[in-house]
């Protein structure tokens, strides 16, 4: 063999080689992940752009998953009570507290929602009649005037009192309380 015909030869083996890895094989690859890269790129868009909050959304921290059930019987109790501890709770950027309740007899109750603090104050709101189907309420936080320092708030309550009721036996569903900044 001469060299001409080594270069040939040469040249055959490595182009012929590197027909089998052109480009055209990969074209069938490169279109499915320019269209993975945009769905990918479109998705993370549409969903920081859907989880800003808007101006008149609310923040809020859960604090209960499961309602609560506030069953009273008027003999000899003269309250029940359902308490929160908050631990020591910094409550000072909150403007509201919201919760769903209901009620389970036929007559009126108000129900009693208290916070206290570590400094022994006590701030109490009354709903008056609780509705038979779940209701959203919301409490602006500066209803309640006993409390002067928001940042030790140590236990909140719900409070059903034999004088606030006229039956002697029912009881109240409280859910989704939440605290609404």
């Amino acid at each position: 063999m001469n060299k001409q015909e080594v270069y040939e030869h040469l040249a055959r083996i490595y182009l012929d080689s590197s027909k089998k890895h052109t480009p055209k094989n990969y074209q069938r690859f490169i279109k499915p992940i320019i269209f993975f890269c945009l769905f990918l790129i479109l998705s993370v868009s549409v969903f920081f752009i859907y989880s800003k909050p808007s101006s008149n959304s609310q923040i809020s921290v859960i604090l209960t998953y499961q309602p609560v059930k506030i069953n009273f019987i008027f003999d000899p109790a003269k309250k029940e009570i359902y308490s929160l501890d908050l631990k020591g709770m910094d409550l000072r950027g909150f403007k509201s507290i919201g919760f769903l309740a209901k009620k389970g007899c036929f007559e009126s109750i108000k129900l009693r929602v208290e916070f206290s603090n570590k400094f022994k104050e006590k701030g109490s709101f009354y709903i008056t009649d609780i509705a038979s189907n779940w209701k959203e309420y919301i409490i602006d936080l500066a209803k309640f005037k006993d409390i002067s320092h928001w940042e030790n708030i140590d236990k909140l309550s719900f409070i059903v009192e034999e004088w606030n009721v006229k039956t002697k036996k029912g009881f109240v569903y409280i859910d989704d309380i939440k605290l609404l900044k």
